[in-house]
């Protein structure tokens, strides 16, 4: 059976499963349809969000950017920026301003595809590629030490020949999956030129296509497409609509099988949406029931200082990053804050939206985070402060700037070799500080510390980031 087939929805033998199917037949109340709905919902929320950016790619004639602004490319096949994402971007919230992206997502009905992986020397990359789940399912990149060549993307249902010259392969089980390179680039004109070579050469494509030869795309003349609401607006492009979540949701079982332990689970969601089409009325309560949980339950996951594991000074961060196993809140927190986080020991990443004293971070006040000589975030790959807005996208301001860090070659350390950061709408009252500061907006705001190819004492809690401080009124 195709591994993105129909799954039983019988339950295991152990009585002591919880949340199993109810005996088929039997009367659902409105009060037991809305609680399983909102399980259904918290679970499924990543996963009905992949369903449908899968949609949009179909769209695309050929790689290129959407909009002028954002990499895609048909289903097995990516798109690459040339230069960091501008803040016009809208499809992925929470974007870094450090790398130069690509974005393509596989569809397992169309078999595998061929991702090439250039020499990078000693150039920070790596190449994410996740399941429909938002799981890890690859590893490709400078902590891995992989090779340069040819690399082959497949479904575990693929059971073709693997051609000579490719490296490596790895598989995914659902449906769709996405690849998301990231390649580290200095903000300076001579990196910009250094880098673009190497960009031209990731390219994936389908499997059909493969020579043993690489392909090349001059990724700067890329074409762009019309974009219609996918780009605009202030918010996240909204992937997931709870009116027609339940309608959608079967294809979703269909698409991601069960993993050991969900069969339960599975079997109950499917006896869910079996009763909404049998009747009317609890297809209504189910629906409202989702609507009721996108604004509650998944909203209030957006919000930084509502998720992860918490840590010193109100900052936050996250252990399990693409390999969520059953841990579904975690799963529809990062897809809902910042969907497409990397694995722990490609990133991890530290959140915070308030300051030392627990008050919400906004651009009437000023604030520094200072880090003392020798205590910078340990990393092997690179590390940088990201300010947001309060949708977790750039805001636009006259230095282009949102985010400081291993980038930017002209932060200014104190005698002392710390290096403190200012945050704030307005500039820092010493000119010679202003290399260090952040322009926010007036209202709320997010700092977002990263840290690509951590040591292992920014995995373990040994290095936690410094207090946010409030400086000015």
């Amino acid at each position: 059976m195709s591994p993105f087939g129909p799954t039983s929805a019988a339950a295991p033998s152990d009585s002591s499963a919880a949340l199993a199917p109810p005996v088929p037949g039997s009367r659902m109340t409105d009060a037991y349809l809305r609680a399983m709905g909102r399980v259904a919902y918290l679970w499924g929320w990543p996963l009905v969000n992949m369903h449908n950016r899968l949609s949009i790619m179909e769209q695309v004639p050929a790689p290129g950017l959407l909009g002028g602004v954002v990499p895609v490319g048909p289903p097995g096949t990516l798109g690459m920026l040339h230069d960091y994402i501008t803040p016009d971007e809208r499809l992925v919230a929470c974007p870094n301003q450090d790398v130069v992206y690509g974005f393509g997502i596989l569809d397992a009905r169309r078999g595998p595809s061929v991702i090439q992986v250039p020499d990078f020397g000693g150039r920070f990359w790596v190449y994410q590629v996740v399941d429909q789940r938002t799981e890890s399912v690859a590893r490709l990149g400078a902590m891995y030490d992989t090779k340069p060549g040819h690399y082959l993307l497949a479904p575990t249902g693929w059971d073709g020949e693997v051609p000579a010259g490719i490296e490596g392969v790895f598989r995914f089980d659902t449906r769709i999956a996405v690849c998301i390179p990231r390649v580290f680039m200095n903000d300076t004109d001579e990196d910009r030129a250094a880098v673009q070579p190497l960009i031209d050469q990731i390219v994936a494509y389908p499997l059909a296509e493969y020579t043993g030869e690489p392909h090349t795309t001059d990724w700067s003349q890329a074409p762009s497409y019309p974009a219609g609401d996918s780009t605009s607006g202030e918010q996240e492009t909204q992937w997931v609509d709870p009116r027609t979540f339940f309608d959608i949701l079967p294809a979703v079982l269909d698409e991601v099988p069960p993993r050991p332990g969900e069969e339960a689970l599975y079997g109950l969601f499917r006896s869910l949406v079996e009763e909404a089409a049998a009747d009317p009325q609890s297809a209504e309560v189910l629906r409202a029931e989702a609507v009721d949980a996108n604004a509650t339950l998944v909203q209030e996951l957006f919000q930084f200082r509502n998720i992860g594991v918490p840590l010193d000074h109100h900052w936050s961060t996250q252990r399990n990053g693409a390999a969520f196993g059953g841990d579904y809140l975690s799963r529809t927190a990062m897809g809902k804050a910042n969907i497409f986080v990397n694995a722990p020991t490609e990133t991890t990443y530290f959140y915070q939206d308030q300051d030392a004293t627990g008050e919400p971070l906004t651009g009437e006040h000023g604030y520094t985070l200072t880090f003392p000589a020798g205590a910078l975030p340990p990393v092997k790959g690179f590390w940088s402060v990201t300010l947001y807005n309060e949708h977790h996208f750039f805001h636009r301001n006259d230095l282009h700037r949102y985010s400081l860090g291993t980038k930017n070659t002209g932060l200014r350390l104190g005698a002392d070799g710390s290096l403190t950061l200012y945050a704030g709408a307005r500039p820092p009252a010493a000119p010679e500080d202003l290399p260090n500061w952040l322009p926010a907006p007036a209202g709320h705001f997010a700092l977002y510390l990263r840290a690509y190819w951590p040591d292992p004492a920014a995995l373990d809690g040994t290095w936690r980031p410094p207090a946010v401080t409030r400086t000015t009124d």
